[in-house]
């Protein structure tokens, strides 16, 4: 076989294998919020919005309280290039 055909076929099956190991993670999340909810440990939003960790307003990792003035100018850790 050419080896362009066999690297594309390669390239298609480790493709195909991600997404199913994809399908099988997103199934596997699905299923232990639908557990929760059933128990009552969670409420129905919870359960379906994903936990995202906090990111910090400063480049030092700590965070923006209210009584801290707000500048003009981004945070160092949100800064877009």
């Amino acid at each position: 076989m050419h080896p362009d055909i066999l690297r594309d076929l390669i390239s298609q099956h480790g493709r195909e294998l991600q997404e199913q190991a994809h399908r099988a993670a997103v199934g596997r999340t699905e299923s232990r919020a639908r557990r929760a909810m059933r128990r009552g440990h969670v409420s129905q939003d919870e359960a379906t919005s994903p936990a995202l960790p906090a990111i910090p307003d400063y480049v030092d990792g700590s965070f923006r309280t209210t009584g801290d003035e707000a500048s003009g100018r981004v945070p160092a850790a949100r800064h877009v290039a």
